[in-house]
């Protein structure tokens, strides 16, 4: 069976399940590879419009799979350019949420940090204990954690190895909304389904310009965003959109 597994759950709804129950879903380079190739796939095709990325109902990823790397020199490391598997990821347009039930720990919490919304569990474990091995995280995580939660609150996870709670995730600002661990999946697919039902010419541009602004200057930012806005009202969405509302009807969108 195949260690990551697509599923369509609903029209326009992609979902990508990692399934390594018997390492927790430990994150060897077959699944980081599988996972590229499905997010280069997913994102060039036009019937998909929200990506969900889970690990399942009991561990989202424990991390990377020490087995693989253990015995490995800086020039094997190197030599394995994983970044280039995670850009897939964090170059996909589409929008992409994380259903975190369990661990997300070093880099399954830099994984769900590719994310755009992130679902937790109340007892989701989000971490970044590579500290304790040896090592720092080499996929983002004192990068895109610091982005998200703040230096200090970076700084006590980064250097200390202790993990988040879903809630405490949530209050920290690291995840989107914490709901019960049994309701993780049926939140996270209740959002896809809403936001697949968007035009999604604005989805991709609302991604891209938010991405693009937050390493620019304001009025950088400012300008990508009336740009991107300008440029929508060539879409037919945009006019089916705004006749829609004036008709008080529910919209069509088609992409176009």
């Amino acid at each position: 069976m195949s260690e990551v597994i697509l599923s369509r759950p609903e029209p326009g709804i992609a979902v990508l399940t990692i399934h390594r129950p018997d390492v927790r879903n430990a994150l060897n380079r077959s699944v980081r590879e599988q996972l590229a190739a499905h997010f280069d796939a997913l994102g060039r095709d036009d019937q998909t419009r929200c990506i969900i990325l889970t690990g399942g109902e009991r561990v989202f990823a424990a991390g990377a799979d020490l087995h693989e790397i253990a015995e490995a020199t800086p020039i094997d490391m190197h030599l394995r350019q994983v970044q280039r598997l995670w850009q897939s990821i964090s170059g996909c347009p589409k929008p992409v949420i994380a259903a975190v039930n369990g661990y997300a720990l070093g880099g399954g919490c830099e994984l769900a940090m590719h994310a755009d919304i992130i679902v937790a569990g109340e007892s989701a474990s989000f971490g970044q204990p590579e500290i304790r091995v040896g090592i720092m995280p080499g996929a983002g995580g004192t990068q895109r954690l610091t982005r998200a939660i703040g230096k200090f609150q970076a700084m006590k996870m980064l250097l200390t190895g202790l993990p988040l709670s879903g809630k405490e995730a949530f209050a920290a600002g690291l995840a989107s909304e914490v709901v019960e661990d049994g309701k993780v999946q049926e939140r996270a697919l209740e959002l896809a389904r809403l936001i697949a039902s968007m035009p999604p010419l604005a989805a991709t541009q609302i991604k891209e310009v938010l991405l693009a602004g937050q390493d620019a200057s304001l009025d950088a930012g400012l300008m990508l965003e009336r740009k991107a806005f300008h440029l929508l009202f060539a879409s037919q969405d945009q006019k089916e959109g705004m006749q829609a509302f004036f008709e008080k009807r529910k919209p069509s969108y088609t992409g176009r």
